[in-house]
């Protein structure tokens, strides 16, 4: 942590001023995430540290970002099935995919219930 100190003093510091820390061995994966996107850091290494009865968790590794875009991809192939099939217009049909999260099926039925 320091350059120069023993890290048996250090701990012994540490205590002293009421911070204990624990390293959790068995940890292999970190997933933190956001609304837009997840941060996985694997493998992970976690510390917690307790001071004055707080809680705080380090974790260090190498890192990598994901989106979760979750957003369906709809191919042309798609939109003209469903448009046939409803006997609308591809706009019409692309738009009632995208309202249906990707799922033919309820595209066409919701377009054949209007």
């Amino acid at each position: 942590m320091f350059p120069g100190v023993n890290p048996r003093q250090m701990k012994q510091m540490m205590k002293q001023m009421g911070i204990q820390q624990v390293d959790l061995d068995d940890v292999e994966r970190v997933e933190i995430v956001c609304s837009s996107r997840r941060i996985v850091i694997e493998p992970a290494q976690v510390s917690k540290v307790n001071m004055m009865g707080q809680d705080t968790w380090q974790v260090t590794g190498p890192s990598e970002e994901q989106s979760l875009d979750t957003k369906a991809e709809i191919s042309d192939d798609d939109v003209k099935t469903v448009a046939e099939q409803a006997g609308v217009s591809e706009q019409e049909a692309r738009d009632a995919i995208e309202a249906a999260d990707g799922d033919l099926a309820a595209a066409i039925l919701s377009l054949q219930g209007e």
